[in-house]
Formats: C-alpha cells, sequence, structure tokens
C-alpha cells in the first residue's frame, strides 16, 4: 500500500509540474503576444516614417536634379554668349589694327588722341 501511495504522490506531483510548466509557457507566450501587439503600433510608426523620408528623399533629388539642369543650362548659355562677345572683341581688334594701319599708326598708341577742341583748352 505503501509503494501505491508513493506511486500516487508521485504521479500526483508530476503532474502538477507538468501543468506549472505548462502554466508558465502559456504566460511567456501571451507575454509575447502581448509584446508583439504594443510593438506593432511602434512598428507602423517607424514604417510610416521611413515611408515619409523615402518620398522626402525622391523629392529632394528631383529638385537638386532639376536645379543641376537649370544651371547646366545657364553656364551653356553663358559659355555661347562668351564666345560670341570673343569673337566680337577680336573682330574689333582687327578693325582696329586695319584702322590704325590705314592711318599709319601701326607700332604707335593704341588709342587715338582726341582733337585739341575736344580735349579743351591747354
Amino acid at each position: 500500500m505503501r509503494d501505491f501511495e508513493t506511486r500516487v504522490r508521485q504521479d500526483t506531483n508530476e503532474i502538477y509540474m507538468r501543468l506549472d510548466d505548462e502554466q508558465t509557457e502559456r504566460q511567456l507566450l501571451a507575454d509575447r503576444l502581448n509584446m508583439l501587439f504594443r510593438d506593432r503600433r511602434a512598428h507602423a510608426y517607424t514604417r510610416h516614417l521611413m515611408e515619409t523620408e523615402a518620398m522626402m528623399s525622391r523629392e529632394s533629388w528631383v529638385r537638386v536634379k532639376d536645379a543641376s539642369d537649370l544651371v547646366h543650362g545657364e553656364v551653356m548659355s553663358l559659355r555661347t554668349t562668351l564666345l560670341a562677345l570673343q569673337g566680337q572683341v577680336t573682330a574689333l581688334q582687327a578693325q582696329v589694327t586695319t584702322l590704325q594701319g590705314q592711318q599709319g599708326l601701326v607700332g604707335g598708341p593704341t588709342q587715338p588722341e582726341l582733337p585739341e577742341e575736344a580735349g579743351g583748352s591747354s
């Protein structure tokens, strides 16, 4: 009879230990589930922040690209203007040299002297 009581007591203790283990496991799962539900809101907010940042980054890139294209166009326009002005300066220098040669001033001063009437009284 003693063996039977001992066996029943051991079986009962084992059942209680298994119940405790199951209860602990169930509590751990419930805690983890609650944590996931709490984290879900934080993850959604983080996702929203990341999507907003990506959108703003794309918009900024487009603006920078547009500004770069605009500046490139301005630079090209200024280069064209510069080349045209350089051509005009070269043509004017050639005209000055030709006029100086016609007046016999080649090798003399590059700016003609003002007539005495226009220069004022001396």
